[in-house]
């Protein structure tokens, strides 16, 4: 009977949980690799054999956040109408970004890491390319209004998504009263209306 793999995907998966979770709360300087093994009880030998080192570990915190959010995107199926796949794309980024908040904090906190390979650069595109397509659905479907550069859309409707969300993580922004996820949908609706056909 074979031995049992010491270092699994189960460790490799709580590694990267407990490297974002400090990275998000205690930021860059409080990660060490003899820390974060002490923190998953494992040793650094461990974290050197499945990433290499501190490096690819960042690179890999940072890959499985945009993968996590990249899946959550994906599973928003198109419909007929792609006003109404915007807001449920813009509800998909929230969702995942309310499953995964340490995570959410490494992507889009300005972690250096050093220029993306080929995979880190194709799951970081998956964030942002299902929006621009349905946006461009809209575009070509006469919904937006006349001279509306889809690509300043894109760009307006996400800074929305990702403001909204980066507030509600943090608790900043000014008060507002009732679900806060349906204060997010109508911003969200209220934004896109502004670049639709009145």
């Amino acid at each position: 009977m074979p031995r049992p793999k010491a270092h699994d995907e189960a460790l490799r998966a709580r590694l990267l949980e407990q490297a974002g979770e400090t990275l998000s709360t205690q930021g860059l300087a409080a990660l060490s690799l003899r820390r974060l093994a002490a923190d998953t009880g494992t040793s650094t030998t461990a974290v050197y054999a499945l990433f290499g080192g501190k490096q690819p570990l960042l690179r890999a915190v940072l890959d499985e956040a945009f993968r996590r959010l990249g899946a959550h995107l994906q599973r928003v199926a198109p419909s007929p109408d792609p006003l109404e796949d915007v807001v449920a794309l813009g509800l998909a980024h929230r969702d995942s970004a309310l499953a995964d908040p340490h995570l959410y904090d490494v992507m889009f906190g300005g972690l250096q890491v050093g220029p993306p390979d080929a995979t880190s650069a194709e799951a970081a595109a998956a964030v942002f390319d299902p929006l621009r397509r349905i946006v461009d659905r809209a575009a070509g479907a006469g919904l937006l209004r006349s001279g509306a550069d889809p690509a300043t859309a894109t760009l307006a409707i996400w800074a929305v998504v990702h403001g909204l969300v980066t507030t509600q993580l943090h608790g900043s922004g000014p008060a507002t009263e009732g679900d806060p996820k349906v204060v997010f949908e109508t911003v969200l609706r209220a934004s896109v209306a502004g670049w639709c056909v009145g």
